[in-house]
């Protein structure tokens, strides 16, 4: 038993190549912006902001995301094999998480800053985290079509069964190994469904706004762990670890130490903090 990987990555219709993994990603955006309306709205909040605001962090994602993999997988655009042009090919994969929700991020807190928005940057946070976590989901399932960031090898009956073009030198003995994007995307609605529908995680978070994001990205991290240590695809190491394990521990115990410190230290008594769910 194993998870088939589909045989072509794209679809052509004419003259027009449409891949899968954009589709995925396509497909998490609208969600992420029917959730975050839902709840905007919810929030008391005019609900066509969101999509005010969608139109400028997408882009901002999407280029965050691709830097942050260019700058860390260097050598497959700039090495000495290297194609320079292949950086600009984001329907081929390679996005980072990181650079995504950073560059988002400065770009929805640059407009709420110098802008007029119902909620402010901290409560809009909150009320995207979920929405972001099923967008995540959605967009990893972008990886099995192109057959790629799979984990290490596993006989367990929901490995996905990899073709030999397809696996690293090493590992051409093997024929199926973790499902990492599985993994991941199961791992982000769990957390979805926890911030969205546990009323004892709601009503630990909501006090303060800006504790629902900031669990995200603590709990997420957690996962990303994990998950990370199981790909066996080519990556940069800093002292034999792999880089984006580097980069995980400190945004977890960064957001983490934030999530609590301000839990126990009076964020609760902020006037902004009506429930956003």
């Amino acid at each position: 038993m194993s998870i088939p990987t589909p045989t072509s990555s794209y679809l052509e219709v004419g003259a027009l190549t449409i891949h899968y993994y954009a589709i995925c990603i396509l497909l998490g955006i609208a969600a992420a912006i029917l959730i975050s309306r839902t709840r905007y709205q919810r929030a008391g909040g005019n609900p066509d902001e969101i999509n005010e605001l969608a139109a400028y962090a997408i882009p901002a994602g999407i280029i965050g995301g691709r830097a942050y993999h260019v700058l860390t997988s260097p050598d497959a655009y700039f090495g000495a094999n290297g194609n320079p042009i292949a950086a600009f090919k984001i329907w081929e994969g390679g996005m980072g998480i990181w650079g995504a929700i950073a560059l988002g991020s400065l770009v929805v807190w640059l407009h709420i800053r110098y802008g007029n928005y119902s909620l402010s940057f901290a409560r809009v946070s909150d009320v995207l985290a979920p929405g972001l976590l099923v967008a995540q989901a959605i967009g990893r399932w972008g990886n099995w079509f192109n057959a790629e960031l799979f984990g290490s090898p596993t006989n367990l009956p929901w490995g996905v069964s990899i073709a030999p073009a397809d696996r690293p030198a090493v590992f051409q003995n093997f024929t199926t190994f973790h499902p990492t994007f599985l993994y991941e995307s199961l791992w982000c609605l769990a957390i979805a469904f926890l911030l969205l529908r546990s009323k004892k995680i709601q009503s630990w978070l909501t006090p303060a706004p800006g504790q629902i994001f900031l669990a995200y990205i603590s709990l997420y991290t957690v996962g990303r762990l994990w998950i990370e240590a199981l790909r066996i695809d080519p990556a940069h190491l800093l002292w034999g670890v792999r880089i984006n394990i580097w980069v995980a521990i400190v945004i977890c115990a960064t957001s983490t130490l934030i999530l609590f410190r301000r839990r126990s230290g009076g964020a609760a008594l902020n006037p902004d903090s009506a429930s956003i769910d």
